[in-house]
């Protein structure tokens, strides 16, 4: 399938289900008080060619995963003890929650085909080229490297090892990376690559390279067990895998991804919802929203991962998405702010889940220029890239329209520059100020239950702060 942007003229009619494959009806959405449970896992194998990997009961997908088969890194339940007693006596490298995040990210199959940790011939084509050459010839997408630092007494300690064993910051074990490579990390090349700059103050390079070894270590990873966060978010955490089987169990023939790191507001709702009745306008019986908020590291700034999705939940539960056509599930990736280079990897995750529509607006993964007052990168790049970007050819891109608050009509509306007079836009820094001081924001910005979510975060926030301030001695 050819990418493309959304425009009916150039867009694929959808083939109907063949004839030997039973038809699957929406069925609703689990409520986000009560997780989905899956009992079975589809298995994939190679593809052939001309066709897509089909199960022998259902469609295992609208789209096939990079490499043709989705990359499961987790031990089988039979072979934990034995992998857990191989992994205590080996060299120990303690990871850094971010690393964590990243292993999770790898086990899953959000990076399939990559097997682990990136070798040096894997991660100089990524930084260098924004993708993977495969042994059969095949070009993937991969435009952020996902490395592990470590440092020289990590190193000196591992020696000529051959495998090596990761523990998570708390100690406990997590995996075995095997065949291990171990070399430079130029940290500057690195940065200037993913971010095109390298000035001080961005984010995750201050979180996860600044101080981060100068060596990294590459390998193939085996998982001891799934990772979990034991948050009470878990159960959003949904695997490429499941996804899959949960958009085949409502008879999807169109899965829409939206990533966001914010709290939805009515004009995301409006763009939403828009997507979809325009994908049933082009043919599309069943399209099937993943509402897809990302859930690894986030600057200090963003509204926390646990208010995020009570706010969404109320964004359901209020009707202003539909629970019957929506997946709320949590993208486990942390955030890079790093624009056009991060938003290919940001969907090239999405074909992975399943997802063959992705929708990108304005700035996609941006950020403000931490020197200086401007936009770190041109608003508009990141969706003119993503339709070039190598790698991503059968995923089609969405272009949104710019929502904004309808003055007139009292509610978040498709920009018109016809009477721009009349539009008032709110940014996300504005709209967490108008939550910070207690002043609501226009009728019909939001529903109001996930307003109430925002307001009372910010509010224990402010009484978090006066609490020291009250405890603390007068002075003469």
């Amino acid at each position: 399938m050819a990418l493309h942007l959304l425009t009916p003229p150039h867009l694929p009619h959808p083939s109907p289900t063949p004839s030997h494959l039973p038809r699957r009806r929406a069925i609703p959405s689990a409520s986000l008080a009560h997780p989905l449970h899956f009992h079975s896992r589809l298995r994939f194998t190679a593809p052939v060619p001309g066709r897509r990997a089909m199960s022998s009961a259902i469609r295992s997908s609208l789209i096939d995963p990079d490499g043709g088969a989705l990359v499961d890194l987790v031990a089988a339940p039979t072979r934990r003890a034995e992998l857990r007693a191989e992994a205590e006596a080996l060299p120990r490298v303690r990871l850094a929650p971010v690393d964590v995040e990243w292993a999770h990210v790898l086990a899953e199959g959000w990076a399939s085909p990559l097997r682990g940790f990136m070798r040096e011939h894997e991660y100089l084509q990524c930084v260098h080229f924004n993708s993977l050459r495969l042994p059969s010839g095949a070009v993937v997408n991969m435009s952020l490297p996902i490395v592990l630092a470590v440092g020289d007494a990590d190193k000196d300690r591992i020696g000529a090892a051959p495998d090596v064993a990761l523990a998570g910051p708390d100690g406990e074990l997590i995996a075995v990376l095997r065949s291990v490579e171990i070399y430079p990390h130029n940290k500057e090349e690195r940065i200037a690559r993913t971010w095109g700059t390298t000035a001080p103050g961005l984010p995750y390079v201050d979180e996860a390279i600044t101080s981060a070894g100068n060596w990294l270590i590459g390998g193939d990873l085996e998982v001891l067990q799934p990772i979990k966060y034991n948050d009470g978010l878990d159960h959003y955490r949904l695997s490429p895998q499941q996804l899959r089987d949960e958009f085949d169990k409502r008879g999807a023939d169109a899965v829409f991804a939206f990533q966001l790191r914010n709290p939805v507001h009515n004009g995301h709702a409006l763009l939403m919802n828009d997507t979809r009745r325009r994908l049933l306008e082009m043919g599309f019986k069943n399209p099937i929203l993943l509402l897809h908020p990302l859930g690894g590291f986030t600057k200090a700034d963003d509204v926390p991962l646990p208010v995020r999705m009570e706010q969404h939940s109320k964004v359901l539960e209020d009707g202003v998405l539909d629970p019957e056509t929506t997946i709320v599930s949590i993208f486990p990736s942390p955030m890079h702010y790093a624009g056009p280079t991060e938003v290919q990897w940001h969907a090239k995750a999405r074909i992975n889940a399943g997802a063959n529509f992705y929708i990108v607006g304005r700035d996609p993964a941006g950020m403000g220029h931490p020197t200086e007052k401007r936009d770190l990168y041109n608003p508009d790049h990141g969706k003119k890239v993503l339709s070039m970007a190598p790698g991503l050819e059968k995923l089609n891109i969405l272009p949104f329209k710019v929502a904004a608050y309808d003055t007139v009509a009292k509610k978040m509306a498709f920009f018109e520059p016809s009477r721009s007079q009349d539009f008032l836009f709110i940014s996300g820094t504005k709209m967490r100020t108008f939550a910070k001081t207690g002043e609501n924001p226009p009728d019909g910005f939001m529903c109001p239950s996930g307003w109430k979510v925002l307001v009372d975060y910010y509010n224990s926030l402010q009484t978090e702060e006066a609490a020291p301030a009250a405890a603390a001695p007068a002075t003469v």
